[in-house]
């Protein structure tokens, strides 16, 4: 059994979901494990991670406008250091999380057909983002 850790930096142009799939999957494969758990944690308050349908994009609007109607921009909230934006930011990623945990199967992330690894951007502006990557296996 041995572990590998990284770090992976996303850059952002704006709210919404940012595919970042390719990159775990080549991470991986550097890694050389044949099975095992990796975890990938964004180190941020106002930015998530979600495994969502990569196929149609219409999935992504979708849900993009969802959470803009469930936590919506105003001046409802008492956090507002950064803008508008700041505590919706906080809200939606308290709802959607910071970790996903995938097996590793046969050299690569287990997922689904449809599914894509997504940072989920909650904040208007341009971001870059960190993801810490742990894997365990062999």
């Amino acid at each position: 059994m041995r572990q590998a850790t990284g770090m992976l930096r996303v850059s952002t142009r704006r709210q919404g979901l940012v595919e970042m799939t390719a990159d775990v999957r080549q991470w991986v494969a550097a890694q050389g494990f044949s099975q095992g758990l990796l975890t990938l944690f964004c180190r941020h308050t106002s930015a998530s991670l979600v495994i969502q349908e990569n196929a149609a994009s219409a999935v992504r609007r979708d849900m993009e406008a969802y959470f803009s109607r469930l936590a919506p921009e105003g001046d409802m909230y008492e956090h507002d250091d950064e803008g508008p934006d700041d505590m919706p930011a906080h809200l939606r990623t308290a709802l959607t999380g910071v970790q996903l945990s995938i097996p590793i199967v046969d050299g690569a992330p287990a997922l689904g057909t449809w599914q894509g690894i997504y940072l989920f951007e909650h904040r208007t502006s341009p971001h870059d983002r960190s993801i810490a990557l742990h894997a365990i296996g062999e």
